[in-house]
């Protein structure tokens, strides 16, 4: 797999500005300062915001990407090739504090960008829309850093120099502080200054500068910290419940959510970071071929055609899958002979699970890449390499909107359209046909179209959203399987845990440079549910 380089962006701030965003660690902060430079304080927001959104996008792309697929057993890895691809995400032995840190220190350390722009100043109010912006981006990704982590570091957070090692926040707390951030980027868009600088395509790579997009994206965000809450009672229930009924009325995202800083296949830093990490490199090579279709993906896609039943599953997993083919499944991965090919996770060549012959498993497909078809051409290249990147899709959020609507009929009416509605942007998103008629066929089966008891819609709500988010933004599936255990999700063959891990045990740049304030963490904590897991999580 490739190195991903830093994107070369137009402007030449960002290039310090990369180096130097920091989180609370110290190697981000062993920094020689020249006193004839520009001090990062002193760069603008409409300099610093493009870069910061591309940049964190990255951790987006790849590693929260991968793992989120592999969590979900939609990735497996093609061991004729790679021998024993993924042992760590298959084996589960060893999740400790050298397992995936780039989620932890790809996210603070750009978010710290984030809190740069919200502390320029701005007496003169010329800097609102870029501070609300910033606030509500951060609001995006914190949120995943407490789903993944619990308690963090936020009120002493991103100060540089100032503070080295910051304490870490109760992650109850660090909810709250966000949902009212999101509120208060809302009324700074809304009653901005006259002297405010709007925002533009150039220095807006996400919504161009459009400020009521940017006021939806902040209810929709509000609204995913507030159902992540969904569990709880009390005093959390009633804060949530209070939080919730602002929302009624609101108007939330209708269109995927994109980011594109002019990628291109000029160079592999120019790529789209998936495309370039996961599908070829600019001039064409191939990388991340690692990467097939699971048998679970495969088996579901499919319609279950073997009626497949592993070891230790509950009876009639994939009975729901049976005899309905999913139109997509040839816009998420290559088809072998017409159908999705996949590796049982944890499989060698010759085992159960994994298909005689290398060249018989599916690969992610031109739904996912951009590309035309899977050749090799400069054609299928630049449509990859400049294919714009999701932060969050309209499938997402209409999945969101539908368990919202099922949870809290009181503030999202219609919960079944945004069931439809999510299944329809999918195929969409994908260039898939046939909606109508398997989303027909999926509503006569529980668990997987709009019949039965809300439990049982639920289900279909998370296993919709699942097979919407496959290489897109899998590791929200995670964090909601975590949550309502749906859909099924086998472990992998080589795995003795009983189940996935509930969190993830904090980087060492943590243990190392903060060590006074990080939480002591094991690796066994992560598979219980104790103090340490997410707040929304720990009953």
């Amino acid at each position: 797999m490739k190195n991903n380089n830093i994107y070369k962006y137009k402007n030449a701030f960002f290039a310090s500005i990369a180096v130097i965003a920091l989180n609370s660690c110290n190697d981000y902060l062993d920094i020689n300062e020249n006193p004839n430079s520009v001090h990062i304080e002193q760069v603008s927001p409409d300099l610093i915001f493009p870069g910061t959104n591309s940049q964190i996008f990255r951790t987006q792309a790849t590693t929260m990407n991968v793992f989120g697929n592999l969590m979900m057993n939609s990735w497996a890895g093609n061991s004729y090739a790679f021998g024993s691809p993924y042992v760590r995400e298959f084996n589960l032995n060893s999740v400790d504090n050298s397992f995936y840190n780039g989620i932890w220190d790809g996210l603070y350390r750009n978010m710290a960008n984030y809190k740069l722009i919200e502390n320029f100043p701005n007496s003169d109010g010329s800097q609102d829309i870029y501070i609300a912006a910033s606030k509500i981006m951060r609001a995006f990704y914190m949120q995943t850093i407490i789903d993944l982590y619990g308690d963090a570091p936020f009120t002493e957070a991103f100060q540089y120099q100032s503070n080295l090692t910051p304490k870490y926040d109760n992650d109850t707390d660090i909810y709250h502080k966000e949902i009212e951030d999101l509120e208060a980027a809302i009324a700074l868009i809304n009653n901005a200054n006259s002297n405010a600088i709007e925002m533009n395509a150039s220095t807006d790579n996400i919504f161009q500068g459009n400020k009521d997009n940017w006021t939806k994206f902040a209810n929709t965000i509000k609204l995913r910290y507030l159902v992540r809450m969904s569990r709880l009672t009390g005093s959390e229930g009633a804060y949530r419940d209070q939080k919730l009924a602002t929302l009624s009325g609101a108007q939330f995202l209708s269109a995927d959510v994109l980011i594109n800083p002019n990628y291109s296949s000029a160079t592999d830093a120019q790529q789209n970071p998936f495309y370039g990490t996961y599908i070829r490199t600019a001039t064409g090579s191939r990388v991340g071929s690692v990467v097939t279709v699971s048998e679970h993906f495969a088996t579901a896609m499919n319609g279950n055609p073997n009626n497949l039943v592993l070891p230790n599953n509950p009876a009639n997993t994939y009975t729901k899958y049976t005899g309905l083919i999913d139109p997509r499944r040839g816009r998420f991965f290559s088809t072998v002979s017409g159908a999705l090919r996949g590796i049982r996770q944890g499989a060698l060549a010759g085992e159960d699970g994994a298909p005689t012959g290398n060249n018989s498993v599916s690969r992610i497909g031109i739904g996912i890449t951009g590309e035309t078809s899977t050749a090799n051409t400069v054609t299928n290249i630049s449509l990859g390499s400049s294919k714009s990147g999701v932060i969050m899709s309209l499938s997402e959020i209409e999945f969101l909107l539908a368990e919202a609507g099922l949870r809290y009929p009181s503030v999202v009416a219609s919960p079944d359209v945004h069931f439809t509605n999510g299944i329809n942007a999918s195929f969409t998103y994908l260039g898939a046909t046939g909606a109508a008629t398997y989303i027909t066929g999926a509503n006569t089966r529980p668990g997987l179209g709009w019949i039965g008891t809300n439990d049982q819609k639920m289900e279909a709500i998370m296993t919709q959203s699942w097979i919407a988010n496959t290489s897109i933004n899998p590791i929200q599936s995670f964090i909601n399987y975590n949550k309502t255990g749906y859909p099924y999700t086998p472990l992998a063959t080589t795995t003795s845990k009983s189940n996935k891990p509930y969190r993830l045990v904090y980087p060492v740049s943590e243990y190392v440079a903060n060590s006074a304030n990080v939480p002591n963490v094991t690796s066994n904590d992560v598979f219980i549910r104790n103090q340490y897991t997410p707040f929304w999580n720990q009953n």
